[in-house]
């Protein structure tokens, strides 16, 4: 069994395989062959007549209708066997394997992704025009089918705007491919591939923006708002106000007002990521500035609030006031148990993938560090519980979800095909262990991921994919 290992930016072989058909070679139509013998009819997906571009028992793909690129190397094979790659995908740091990562075979280059919120439902097709396409499991696993044979097969992971190009140096037909585990990470840096344009706030009481550095993204992708970086950071309240000396010569950052107070400047990015403050600070979240939050889910941005910003939601334009029970008590004591609801296929990919990267013992379970109470219960018409607690802990909710806009201009609600933006609300301080308010990255003083902080890093990554009801299971990427 051969297994493809990544070096310098490409998956290279651990065993020479002989030459098939250039990747990308194959621009003119022809019929695929036969599913008997070496070969069929005629043509680029498999040779006929005695040619030798595919083991024995392997022909073209059958069917009628010319193909194009790619699809002319996808071969069908005898006795039920498939071409195949396999392997799991994980976060950018190489340690955390991904659900619900889109992986695929494109059949024509890939377009640009553009910065900014825009509407990207999962009923949208994938660019490259894919001849093969796959999701990963909790386990982060993923077997695609049917991949097309030959040398330099281009190969694509992506979650949302997170997408990674590799490049297959050969691919044998009718056996499975397997990739060296590890090699298959999301980008950490803008080099590897795209990552979201993230707004990121701090604040005094939760630092996210260790959070996210652990997930692997590399410090030169923090800057300031305007930077070349992809993670843009804003002062909150007594959050952290600059660089330090060693990264960017410790520029100040600017007020998470610059943020948030106008559509325009929430518009410019695609995911914006709110670290709790330590309290609502209305004096900083004007009308004006909860309403340009909520248009900008409407206009398809991406939004995760921790803790005391549930001000956007509790005092926000009709109906986000309504999506929960608001309900402030002191805060519980330790241990707190969580439980996942499992009652819709994301909660339990949710507690099967909390077993899988040891973030839990018990199915069901996630045990909270420094839990909060300002919420006892969602409601149901509008949002999705993730996860809650109940008797002997004091009822509550600590994640929930919704799609946006919630409703039509008349108050009916909204047709789940044009929901475009969503929430991620947590009523806990998600990041465990690190330094407040110093200068980033200095604070960030610690290496493991929590179990709760997995927990973010699992909503981060289904608040970025593309959108779909919650009360579904990710649909499978379709091939056209």
């Amino acid at each position: 069994m051969k297994t493809w290992s990544l070096r310098a930016g490409l998956i290279v072989a651990a065993a020479a395989v002989p030459a098939v058909v250039p990747g990308w070679g194959c621009s003119e139509m022809s019929q695929t062959g036969t599913t008997e013998g070496v070969g069929g009819n005629s043509g680029q997906g498999g040779a006929g007549d005695g040619g030798q571009l595919f083991p024995m028992g392997v022909g073209g793909n059958g069917g009628a209708g010319p193909c194009h690129n790619l699809e002319c190397q996808v071969v069908q094979c005898s006795g039920g066997a498939k071409t195949t790659v396999s392997g799991v995908v994980y976060e950018p740091a190489g340690r955390v394997p991904l659900y619900n990562v889109t992986v695929y075979v494109p059949n024509a280059p890939l377009a640009p992704i553009e910065d900014g919120a825009s509407c990207d439902t999962c009923a949208a097709n994938l660019s490259g025009k894919p001849v093969a396409a796959a999701l990963t499991g909790t386990d982060g696993r993923f077997v695609l089918e049917d991949v097309p044979v030959g040398e330099n097969i281009p190969l694509v992971i992506q979650v949302g705007k997170w997408r990674r190009e590799f490049v297959l140096p050969a691919v044998a037909a009718c056996v499975d491919t397997p990739m060296v585990d590890g090699d298959l990470h999301l980008p950490r840096n803008q080099s590897e591939g795209n990552i979201p344009l993230i707004a990121l706030t701090t604040g005094g009481a939760d630092a996210l923006e260790c959070l996210v550095r652990k997930m692997g993204i590399d410090d030169e992708e923090f800057t300031s708002e305007g930077g070349a970086g992809r993670v843009h950071l804003f002062t909150g309240v007594l959050g952290t106000e600059r660089f330090a000396d060693g990264l960017h010569g410790g520029e100040e950052l600017t007020p998470a007002t610059n943020l948030w107070n106008t559509l325009d400047g929430l518009m410019r990015y695609d995911v914006a990521i709110l670290s709790c403050e330590g309290a609502q600070y209305a004096q900083t979240k004007p009308e004006s500035a909860r309403r340009a939050l909520m248009d900008y889910t409407a206009a398809g941005g991406r939004v995760f609030a921790s803790h005391w910003h549930n001000i956007w939601l509790q005092l926000g334009p009709d109906p986000w006031p309504r999506t929960a029970t608001w309900d402030f008590q002191l805060d519980p004591g330790e241990p707190f148990t969580s439980h996942v609801d499992m009652s819709f296929p994301k909660g339990q990919a949710l507690s099967e993938w909390l077993m899988s990267v040891d973030a839990s013992d018990t199915p069901g379970e996630l045990q909270i560090r420094d839990p909060q109470h300002t919420i006892s219960a969602v409601n149901e018409e509008l949002t999705t519980r993730w996860t809650f607690s109940e008797a002997p802990e004091p009822a509550g909710v600590q994640y929930f979800t919704f799609n946006t806009p919630l409703t039509q201009p008349d108050g009916s609600p909204m047709a789940p095909e044009n929901q475009c933006g969503r929430v991620v609300y947590t009523d806990i301080h998600v990041s465990s262990g690190d330094y407040i308010g110093h200068p980033f990255p200095s604070g960030c003083i610690t290496q493991e991921l929590s179990p709760q902080e997995k927990v973010l890093m699992f909503m981060l990554f289904d608040l970025s994919a593309c959108v779909t009801p919650d009360d579904q299971a990710p649909p499978i990427p379709q091939i056209q």
